[in-house]
């Protein structure tokens, strides 16, 4: 249990964004009434509604870039302490993510069209996916970090025409020629 107690911080982070999203008016699970390990289909109203899906990717790559900040900025730090500032900004991004700001800049930016934020049970996994990540990259060479981010952004990239990088794009410069390219024309 002793071991356990560094880390209690970082579930306080979950539950409270849990309950700040709750709030906020955020829906504990999938409107369709039930919930899913995972769900592949981008392009319907259950996307970002169950535990994982394509963008559990993007999440694991959050750890990865977080630990990799954290490594440069915060070397000094406790794992625990560079863990919980990690969840700490993924649980501010989650806050952001499922704000009407947002998710009307997804609605007009990107294909996301139908988009209406995730539920709370999707977006404590994403959280739990960038700890996984961040976990992962604690252990492994950086460059097989890299290399690894690389491959789940090809591989998202070819499966459904999106990732981080080009998410990132398009909420912050959109490119109508990607955003068509997306749209399967």
């Amino acid at each position: 249990m002793k071991k356990l107690a560094p880390y209690i911080p970082v579930v306080a982070v979950l539950v409270m964004v849990a309950i700040v999203e709750y709030i906020n008016g955020r829906v504990f699970i999938c409107k369709c009434g039930y919930v899913k390990l995972w769900h592949g289909v981008v392009y319907s109203s259950e996307n970002s509604q169950h535990i994982a899906d394509w963008y559990s990717l993007s999440h694991i790559i959050h750890g990865f870039i977080f630990f990799g900040l954290c490594w440069l900025l915060l070397r000094k730090w406790a794992f625990a302490w560079q863990l919980l500032m990690a969840t700490a900004v993924e649980g501010a991004w989650e806050l952001f993510e499922n704000s009407a700001f947002i998710i009307n800049r997804y609605r007009e930016a990107t294909i996301s069209l139908d988009y209406f934020g995730d539920s709370i049970i999707n977006s404590v996994s994403d959280m739990g996916f960038m700890i996984l990540g961040f976990s992962i990259a604690a252990k492994l060479p950086w460059r097989i970090t890299v290399t690894t981010a690389i491959i789940m952004e090809l591989l998202a990239l070819y499966v459904i025409r999106d990732n981080l990088s080009l998410n990132v794009l398009m909420l912050l410069y959109p490119v109508e020629t990607i955003k068509t390219w997306q749209a399967g024309a």
